[in-house]
């Protein structure tokens, strides 16, 4: 993980309002590689492909019958995958604008969608407590494997070489290592809704329905950080890093995006004490931000290369895409 080298800035200045979606938006993700574009998906069941810089709609992509939940975009951009209250999950071939395959097979809304690294696997997580993973390469439309442990709806997913990192309403983060066949179930105590791994993969992020973001030493599962301040009880809200993981970014209930110092955890990864105690983080200015959103922010993510970009998505219907200048 990056240390912090003099307090990071968030990017606040509202560059552009992407506002054709009708309904709620649940999910908003960059595209691979430069990520010049962006997806969106929401209640009016159409996936939305555009050009953030010039904030313009490039395509609709439109088969869900229900509210489109998760997006996940593949290595090289050509296709993605997308899931919602269908309980099948669609395969998109970019180009040409059509579904290439549909897998059908949970039994409730499918809340997370993620491919792995190369985009020959795709996992599912679903309300009905599993995760699916689909080969892309076989001809056969079963799951290849089904990870029955949760004990509640799966709201979160992340896929990394023979790696899955599941979140669960139940509480728990739950570490797949399908190579070994070794599962680890880290209890966090209250409804997961995000788990996001750092790139180094020592740590993960864990936002959860207690107004609480955590961070968690991925090798102990000890708890290194908290960070609090903002309004998450009811509804799936994504905490993701900022630019150079220098700090830890989550938009809130209230439409807020707070934003905190993510301190050099160096020090205390090294502890050998079982009693050293968790760090707490220190909000950003503005503390308390900004109401940016007229309604619950769903999702955050900030762009994987640029330092001075963001996107949101909320309920009130709009993507909001974020710049310093």
């Amino acid at each position: 993980m990056s240390p912090s080298r003099g307090p990071p800035v968030l990017p606040r200045k509202l560059h552009t309002t992407l506002a054709t979606h009708r309904g709620p938006v649940h999910v908003v993700r960059y595209a691979k590689g430069s990520a010049k574009y962006i997806l969106s998906g929401g209640q009016d069941r159409i996936v939305r492909l555009w050009n953030p810089d010039l904030g313009t709609e490039i395509k609709a992509f439109e088969a869900h019958g229900y509210e489109v939940l998760s997006i996940s975009v593949s290595h090289d951009n050509a296709k993605f995958a997308s899931s919602g209250g269908d309980r099948s999950v669609f395969v998109w071939d970019v180009a040409a604008g059509l579904t290439s395959r549909r897998l059908a097979g949970h039994t409730g809304k499918v809340f997370t969608v993620e491919f792995n690294v190369d985009a020959t696997v795709l996992a599912s997580g679903s309300y009905d407590a599993t995760v699916r993973l689909w080969d892309l390469r076989s001809q056969s439309r079963a799951p290849i494997q089904i990870l029955e442990e949760a004990k509640d709806a799966v709201q979160t997913l992340h896929v990394d070489g023979t790696t899955v990192i599941s979140g669960s309403v139940d509480g728990y983060v739950r570490t797949y290592d399908l190579r070994k066949g070794e599962l680890r179930a880290d209890f966090i105590g209250q409804p997961v809704t995000s788990v996001i791994p750092s790139a180094d993969g020592t740590t993960f992020l864990v936002a959860t329905l207690d107004s609480h973001v955590r961070l968690f030493d991925v090798g102990t599962g000890k708890l290194l950080n908290t960070f609090t301040g903002h309004s998450h009880t009811s509804y799936r809200c994504r905490a993701c890093f900022g630019h150079a993981e220098a700090s830890v970014v989550c938009g809130d209930e209230d439409g807020r995006v707070w934003a905190w110092d993510l301190v050099d955890v160096s020090d205390f990864l090294t502890r050998k004490s079982s009693r050293a105690t968790p760090l707490q983080a220190t909000a950003l200015q503005p503390n308390p931000p900004p109401k940016v959103h007229n309604k619950v922010i769903t999702w955050t993510e900030h762009h994987p290369t640029q330092p001075d970009e963001m996107v949101t998505a909320s309920a009130d219907g709009t993507v909001k895409v974020w710049r310093h200048t």
